[in-house]
């Protein structure tokens, strides 16, 4: 009999201990690089991992390898029905349970999903202009969005994180007002380089603002301490590098997953709401959990299955190299 929690590692030596769990494919807002305006061909319901289904692939990766947080994504994860109930259920794993959400019905459920035991939230907004969010999510919501920070804010979903996907040309020259407006806040603003997860596979490099310029960006209106000092809070499995302000108004985070990727210390995998298993973000293949999970598999079935799918996990996405193949799936069918 093993001794568990047992290291669930690939053949590169890196241990996985975050999972990422979609709980749905649909979502109520239709972002540029996420989806088309007209939607995509939703899952059906049956197809869709039940909260115990749901609850006994989470335990499995908590008892058994020893994993340490969870992520709720989507599609947008609010508009499952009950949500509450499954964050309850993880809550009693005792892990980092958090949520990605567009913030949109925050200001209704944030409440009751703090009561559930869910610990933080990051909210996506992509831009502060009211004309130009509706422009990239195709609805005039943000109003409300901001409301759902506030009321996050209150529930003690904290600290709160605001995800901004920055895109040349549509949105970069927000990124002093960004931070600002996280300054203000009380919010800690997560800047994230353009991936190529675009449904229309419409992305380019030419589209990607880089890190060294974010940062630059923000440094030359809001001064930062000396970013060997911000390095020393950095957890290396944390895809954010972390800056601080130099007057202690908090800090922001550069996600460069393109021009500075992190491949290498990644310790993530990713359960699509249908109930399959990705190693990476820009998988190609896919394991199915949920057909073992329906016909009886045992917890070492299931083990056996993520041990293969984790040990094959690429060395890295090979964004911007002549090997690089764009997944057929967009990012709301694959889970944030």
């Amino acid at each position: 009999m093993p001794s568990w929690p047992l290291d669930l590692a690939d053949g590169f030596g890196r241990v996985h201990r975050d999972l990422r769990i979609s709980v749905t494919d649909r979502c109520n807002l239709r972002c540029r690089y996420c989806m088309p305006e007209e939607g995509m061909p939703w899952v059906h319901r049956d197809e869709i991992l039940t909260f115990e289904e749901i609850e006994r692939v989470a335990t499995l990766f908590v008892r058994r390898y020893g994993f340490t947080g969870i992520r709720l994504t989507g599609g947008e994860p609010t508009v499952r029905s009950h949500l509450p109930l499954l964050v309850g259920k993880l809550a009693r794993l005792g892990v980092d349970l958090a949520l990605t959400t567009n913030g949109s019905t925050l200001a209704t459920t944030a409440g009751d999903l703090a009561a559930a035991g869910l610990r933080r939230v990051n909210v996506s907004i992509d831009s502060l202009r009211r004309d130009r969010f509706a422009e990239i999510t195709k609805r005039d919501v943000l109003p409300q969005v901001l409301a759902g920070i506030d009321a996050a804010r209150a529930a003690g979903l904290g600290p709160v994180k605001v995800n901004m996907v920055v895109m040349r040309g549509v949105n970069d020259d927000e990124i002093v007002d960004m931070a600002g407006f996280g300054r203000a806040a009380g919010v800690e603003v997560r800047f994230i380089e353009y991936m190529p997860l675009d449904a229309q596979h419409a992305w380019t490099g030419d589209a990607v603002v880089s890190r060294a310029e974010i940062v630059a960006r923000v440094a030359a209106a809001f001064p930062l301490l000396d970013a060997s000092v911000a390095g020393e809070e950095h957890d290396a499995a944390e895809p954010a590098e972390r800056f601080r302000y130099a007057d202690g108004l908090g800090g922001f985070g550069v996600i460069a997953s393109v021009t500075e990727a992190f491949c290498d210390r990644c310790d993530r995998v990713r359960l699509t709401a249908e109930g399959k298993l990705r190693s990476c973000l820009f998988a190609l293949e896919e394991t199915d959990l949920r057909g073992p999970l329906r016909s009886g598999a045992s917890d070492d079935d299931l083990a056996a299955l993520i041990e293969a799918a984790v040990a094959a996990k690429w060395a890295g996405h090979a964004i911007g190299q002549p090997v690089f193949v764009q997944p057929t799936r967009g990012m709301s069918q694959i889970g944030g």
